[in-house]
């Protein structure tokens, strides 16, 4: 599936990099050998997006809506007929009916302060989903990309890990590389090794971050596979090719999401989801690196599959929503920065019970803006963070041992009797 869907985006005009002819493969951390295709160099997320987009744009039977925000979705009896959104442009809630809803609407990384995602990434296509009934699944496996480089003022910038399948190395604040001590693959162990490695050093120096050491490596290579890295660090007075590159961990990835079945079905008939808004349960609980976008094609296909032949529009009954007290008129932002803050100390890389039940008390003081109407995206927005942030926090503190992305420092190994999931439903 993995190689037909990639067929499928070479054909629609996906430049993707090649050598001698061939697709030009790269290897990340956990990899055992080099497969992993990438555009641009370290530009393959964008090249997808801008093929995607050009292809989108100019299909006959595609309309796009911009700037629309979903609400919720329109649900009874299990059933989805529609959903409801909010046109930003005209400032009013538009329904729009479907014999098939799919929710591609990405991860919820912006509940931490410090995070790699875009200010859409805010969980809302989970937290509708939840109060429609939809199951949500693996809520606590929360990725940490472990090298994000992050300037006092600046936005966060994600250092690939193609970087270190380069054979760039860590060290810390003596200049000295560590992850040998941690694990024997060294920079290119499982992503919450490398994480919690980073965050020992930091701990135990009292130093803000750890480095990125590329210098070995000869600068044209670094120049020609890495130059979105390599002109984003110019641009804050930094040469990959000499100087060492500040880094930290920051949230990344959601494993967990609305529960799917391998063909994208969700618990509510006619709603689907693919991408990382869904819970395949193929990443585990730790998704492997470059995984996320091949699984965000792999089940949009698979979507497509099981909607065909069943587009049919049915007769939806009626909806009403007359129990919503009116606008609370809180203050949006200062309450995402605050819930912000509050995951990052309760809910981060290493999980402790008090740091979790500060977030279930946080998140529960907040529980009466539900019985409000929200006047605003950003109104919205909070409060599906509250919702995620609050189902991470519940399944961090039920999971009581660490496995993968989910560390507790009062459980610190795995357990034999938590194979299994932890499913929630509204």
């Amino acid at each position: 599936a993995a190689r037909a869907r990639i067929g499928d985006l070479l054909d629609i005009g996906v430049r993707f990099d090649r050598a001698d002819g061939a697709l030009d493969l790269g290897r990340e951390g956990a990899h055992s050998r080099n497969r992993v295709v990438h555009a641009g160099g370290d530009a393959t997320g964008a090249e997808i997006q801008r093929a995607l987009t050009e292809y989108a744009r100019g299909h006959e039977l595609i309309e796009l809506y911009e700037r629309h925000y979903l609400v919720d979705l329109l649900v009874r009896e299990k059933i989805c007929y529609g959903a409801l959104v909010y046109d930003e442009k005209r400032q009013r809630l538009r329904v729009f009916w479907a014999g098939a809803v799919v929710l591609a609407t990405g991860g919820a990384s912006r509940i931490f302060r410090h995070n790699t995602n875009p200010e859409v990434a805010t969980g809302d296509g989970m937290a509708a989903a939840y109060r429609a009934g939809a199951d949500l699944m693996d809520m606590e496996f929360v990725q940490f990309h472990p090298t994000v480089f992050r300037q006092p003022g600046g936005d966060p910038f994600l250092i690939s890990e193609r970087l270190r399948g380069e054979g760039a190395i860590l060290l810390n604040h003596r200049e000295e590389r560590f992850m040998p001590r941690y694990h024997e693959r060294g920079e290119l162990a499982p992503r919450d090794v490398v994480t919690r490695a980073i965050l020992a050093e930091m701990r135990q120096s009292g130093a803000p971050c750890v480095y990125i050491d590329a210098r070995h490596i000869p600068a044209e290579r670094l120049r020609n596979r890495f130059p979105k890295i390599t002109g984003t660090l110019a641009g804050h007075g930094l040469d990959i090719t000499r100087d060492l590159i500040p880094v930290t961990p920051a949230a990344h990835y959601f494993m967990g999401g609305v529960r799917t079945d391998l063909c994208g079905r969700t618990s509510i008939e006619g709603l689907y989801a693919c991408g990382e808004v869904a819970c395949t349960g193929v990443h585990g609980a730790n998704r492997l690196a470059s995984n996320s976008l091949l699984e965000g094609l792999v089940f949009a296909g698979r979507v497509v599959a099981s909607t065909r032949g069943r587009l049919e529009r049915r007769r939806p009954p009626r909806f009403c929503c007359d129990k919503l007290l009116p606008p609370a008129g809180c203050d949006a932002a200062a309450l995402r920065r605050a819930l912000q803050d509050t995951m990052d100390g309760g809910a981060g890389p290493v999980r402790t019970p008090a740091g979790l039940a500060g977030v279930l008390a946080f998140c529960g003081d907040w529980e009466w803006l539900r019985r409000h109407a929200a006047a605003t995206p950003a109104e919205m927005e909070v409060r599906n963070m509250l919702e995620v942030g609050h189902l991470v926090a519940e399944a961090a503190m039920s999971r009581t041992e660490s496995r993968g992305a989910h560390y507790r420092v009062d459980f610190p190994s795995p357990q034999v009797r938590w194979r299994k999931h932890i499913i929630f439903r509204c």
